[in-house]
């Protein structure tokens, strides 16, 4: 059974074009990851799949009901956490979460244990008298998760969740999301962070408005059709040539992690010959190692290739 289907949606801003012919399904009880840089279209589609805004074209359906006759259908049956946190800075933690228990109208007998459960599940239950101001930014994203959870959603939408957040707060949030997971919940997030792409059940890689690939992240990364190598100085963070022509053979350089990733033709470059070019590039006193493919590495190469040709492969 599906909790969303959409169908060749298309929205327009200023001309511009936010989504172009999207289509896609996500079954229930997924954990479904959505990733794309600044301008991708993530924010869009999921704004238009909660009702806040309105497509010019194309169609879709959430947990059954459609986007553009259903609003308040839909509103009680998923639960939205934007990007920007929305939540009441001079209100407690308990205040914001009752405050949300009155929107989505939680009936009082309910209201406690509901709160209760949340307040034990986010970690937040010593910091519940403490104003949603003075939290860290980990913090205040359990809350303002706890706060869409409040109305027990069947379908849980997030906004790049865990950005500006620190390491350690990411890693607990997302613990949290996989124990949704486990309870049935279906989750769609949208995420600029590769590795936590690696996180989900399926993975949709967005880029100007288009999808360029859907599939599970050992799929998409199995699929790689080159090989990898990864160049580094040992004393210094090496940099990624900016004029130097790419030869023949070598798909794709770029910088990642302080060292750079070098893209192959399988069947052209191997062995010293390729260790030669390489070391003509960047200097001969380069570390050169071959490596698996990541979300990463494949979301650069479909990009490069997409901007290239202005297709998607």
């Amino acid at each position: 059974m599906l909790s969303i289907n959409v169908s060749n949606l298309c929205k327009n801003y200023a001309g511009e074009n936010a989504l172009r012919g999207v289509s896609f399904s996500i079954e229930r009880g997924q954990l479904y990851g959505i990733i794309g840089a600044d301008g991708a279209g993530k924010t869009t589609l999921l704004r238009i799949l909660v009702t806040l805004i309105s497509a010019e074209s194309g169609s879709a359906s959430v947990m059954g009901f459609d986007v553009a006759k259903d609003l308040q259908k839909i509103r009680t049956e998923i639960g939205y956490m934007p990007q920007k946190f929305s939540l009441y800075q001079d209100l407690t933690v308990r205040e914001n979460m009752m405050f949300f228990a009155d929107v989505y109208g939680v009936k009082t007998n309910e209201r406690k244990e509901r709160m209760d459960r949340l307040l034990d599940f986010s970690r937040l239950r010593k910091f519940q008298n403490r104003r949603a101001a003075n939290l860290s930014g980990g913090m205040k994203q359990k809350l303002a998760l706890s706060c869409a959870l409040i109305h027990t959603p069947g379908l849980l939408i997030l906004d790049e969740p865990t950005t500006g957040v620190d390491p350690v707060s990411r890693k607990e949030f997302w613990d949290i999301l996989k124990e949704l997971r486990e309870q049935g919940i279906t989750i769609v997030v949208s995420t600029p962070y590769m590795d936590e792409a690696t996180m989900c059940d399926s993975l949709m890689i967005m880029h100007k408005g288009e999808i360029l690939r859907i599939g599970s992240p050992s799929e998409l990364i199995d699929n790689y059709p080159f090989d990898i190598y990864k160049v580094e100085n040992e004393e210094f963070t090496i940099n990624c040539p900016q004029d130097t022509k790419t030869p023949q053979g070598i798909v794709l350089m770029y910088p990642s992690g302080g060292a750079v990733h070098v893209v192959v033709h399988k069947e052209i470059k191997t062995g010293e010959e390729l260790l030669d070019i390489i070391k003509l590039i960047f200097g001969a006193d380069v570390k050169v190692d071959k490596i698996k493919p990541g979300i990463e590495d494949l979301f650069f190469l479909l990009v490069s290739e997409k901007d290239a040709n202005g297709n998607v492969v």
